[in-house]
């Protein structure tokens, strides 16, 4: 039998499998949920949440200190944001 959420709670889900670590599919199978409606849920609140936060004007973050990897003991990143239009912000800094 299927059981039909609430969009809160599929946002719950989406919340919990992100704070879990795990990958979409194990999660899916862990908690019993089908994952394509899990994949489309997620996508509809993101998408809902990009639309939300576009309309209030407001600029939106990444922390990007979760990407440089816990092994790294000082500072030696590079990064580059491709803008578009062959425009490309570069941020490096090295030892």
């Amino acid at each position: 039998m299927r059981k039909h959420r609430t969009p809160e709670q599929w946002q719950a889900l989406v919340n919990q499998q992100r704070d879990s670590g795990l990958s979409a599919s194990k999660f899916c199978k862990q908690e019993n949920i089908g994952y394509a409606s899990f994949c489309n849920w997620r996508k509809r609140l993101s998408d809902q949440a990009a639309g939300d936060s576009a309309d209030s004007g407001e600029a939106g973050f990444l922390d990007l200190s979760s990407l440089m990897g816990a092994a790294q003991s000082g500072p030696g990143w590079n990064i580059v944001l491709s803008l578009g239009n062959g425009v490309e912000l570069r941020l490096s800094q090295n030892g």
